[in-house]
């Protein structure tokens, strides 16, 4: 069986809670002593000290209550419960201590002012506690979409890199040089050497400018155009005063390969992919559906990584409109 270490925190913070709010009766036991028979001293301090150990089992109790069975993150909602059960803890705090501690008065007042204490402190412990809780969760499920959103990069980074991309790459810079010509040809390599470096730095970068990767989505759709024989075509209109929004970096890179993997792009089927902005001031990527005949070998975690750290990094979700002749997806932009 596992052990739980968090008891121990209940029970030393019980503890605490029970000698500061007790701590009045130690000034009323030098206040009393010298009016205290003597024979009865031993007496007196035995009450005392059971008086003490309820106190200390009742409020533990109210801890425990409060964070391990009290799950809300609502100060408002947790209020009643604890005046509840610190009536209850009251009513059986003086019934038991009536029993067993005959003609012990113990000042009702001081008493019930203590139990107040003790609950208000219990109310604002336990909900402190679970306030740190949820807290530690959030930081866990962030540390899990960084570990996610690292991985994603580093996926978009082999699957850029791989033999395949190089192959095809190779092949569009073969085929530039059979046509003689070479300015487009230079253009294509750079276009290429943009693409290698944006991505290989995109691992020190959370959130880069629109700018940034509007200039990335150029270069890249300049490659696959070239690749697709100019039967693909990225089109970008984005107004000037939207340049310095913020985005994740890599965001448009799946969106793009989407397209390509699953539609078909032929003389018959031209694509066409639309950036732009719309009122909201939030970047669409729009493009007409050409359906391909066999099912594209995927994984289907582009869209899926891509919510993940729009979540992680803006707290924002991204939205996917479908109709039978396009394909769109809205993605926020920070300022």
């Amino acid at each position: 069986m596992k052990y739980d270490k968090s008891f121990n925190k209940i029970l030393l913070a019980s503890l605490v809670c029970t000698a500061f709010v007790s701590y009045p009766n130690l000034l009323f036991l030098s206040w009393d002593w010298d009016c205290v028979p003597a024979d009865g001293r031993v007496c007196y301090i035995d009450n005392m000290l059971i008086r003490f150990l309820l106190f200390w089992a009742f409020s533990m109790g109210l801890l425990l209550f409060n964070v391990r069975w009290l799950k809300t993150q609502s100060l408002l909602k947790r209020i009643l419960p604890n005046v509840a059960l610190t009536i209850v803890a009251y009513g059986l705090y003086k019934g038991i201590t009536a029993l067993i501690c005959t003609g012990f008065d113990g000042r009702p007042i001081i008493l019930t002012f203590q139990f107040i204490v003790m609950g208000m402190m219990g109310l604002l412990l336990g909900f402190m506690n679970y306030l740190g809780i949820i807290h530690q969760k959030k930081e866990e499920e962030l540390q899990q979409l960084r570990i996610e959103s690292l991985e994603s990069r580093c996926t978009a980074l082999t699957n850029q890199i791989n033999p395949h991309f190089f192959f095809n790459s190779l092949g569009g810079i073969s085929s530039l040089v059979r046509k003689k010509d070479d300015k487009l040809t230079i253009c294509y390599i750079d276009h290429l050497s943009d693409i290698f470096r944006y991505i290989l730095q995109s691992e020190r970068k959370q959130l880069v400018t629109l700018e940034e990767e509007l200039e990335f989505a150029r270069s890249f759709s300049e490659v696959m155009e070239v690749r697709y024989a100019g039967k693909l075509n990225v089109h970008i209109d984005v107004p000037a005063d939207c340049m310095n929004l913020s985005i994740p970096v890599l965001a448009l890179l799946p969106l793009i390969e989407n397209v390509t993997v699953h539609n078909m792009i032929d003389s018959e089927h031209r694509m066409r992919v639309d950036i732009v902005m719309n009122e909201a001031k939030e970047l669409m990527v729009i493009n007409p559906m050409y359906p391909k005949q066999y099912k594209p070998e995927t994984h289907g975690t582009g869209l899926t990584n891509l919510e993940k750290r729009f979540m992680l990094l803006m707290n924002r979700h991204i939205r996917v409109e479908r109709t039978e002749q396009t394909f769109k997806v809205i993605l926020p932009l920070g300022s």
